[in-house]
């Protein structure tokens, strides 16, 4: 079906979510909100829209004309869209990625899981970061006692360091998301895609 990610795909299957477009309404969206993990606007975008209408992830729902401007196709989600959008984007949450702007993207678009989603992907994501530097350590340990200097664990220490800054940084949102501080429901569809589209 789609590449690897396909993070462009990812973020028009959210937007049509949110509600109806045409590709010209979902790239100034991009744009507009700074989702800079989308590259290569707008041939990127047309061609996300191609494969999601052939894969039937959305489908052609009418087409506008404003003015003089040319007819627009607008496009809407399906339900094998929602589906697949569900998923990718639980994936993308629970599992730590060496590209990072993975991570980026899951988190910009977060609001179109169901909060129970997020949290359980969120989780996923915590052990398995715990797991990983856990690995870390004892690598590392061992190394130090076969009297490797350190300096050839550097590399080592730095990936420690960049998983840990991310373990504390997603439990922070576990916990605010579990307190109620970050409560999305009712509000993503009214300020992630239409407040910026009425501008």
């Amino acid at each position: 079906m789609a590449r690897r990610h396909d993070l462009v795909g990812l973020t028009v299957l959210a937007m049509l979510s949110v509600r109806a477009s045409h590709p010209y309404e979902l790239h100034r969206f991009i744009v507009d909100t700074h989702k800079d993990y989308v590259t290569g606007l707008p041939r990127s975008l047309y061609h996300a829209v191609e494969r999601l209408a052939k894969d039937e992830l959305i489908t052609p729902a009418k087409t506008d004309r404003q003015g003089r401007r040319p007819e627009r196709t607008v496009y809407e989600i399906t339900d094998e869209g929602r589906q697949e959008l569900a998923t990718r984007l639980r994936r993308l949450l629970q599992e730590p990625d060496p590209d990072r702007r993975t991570l980026v993207a899951a988190i910009s678009l977060i609001g179109a899981l169901p909060p129970d989603a997020a949290l359980k992907a969120l989780r996923s994501r915590a052990a398995s970061l715990t797991g990983t530097i856990g690995g870390l350590d004892a690598h590392m340990a061992t190394m130090a006692e076969n009297g490797l200097p350190r300096l050839l664990m550097l590399e080592l220490e730095c990936d420690r360091a960049l998983f840990a800054a991310e373990l504390d940084w997603v439990r922070g949102v576990l916990d605010r998301l579990e307190s109620g501080e970050l409560d999305w429901s009712g509000t993503v569809k009214q300020s992630l895609m239409e407040r910026a589209l009425e501008e």
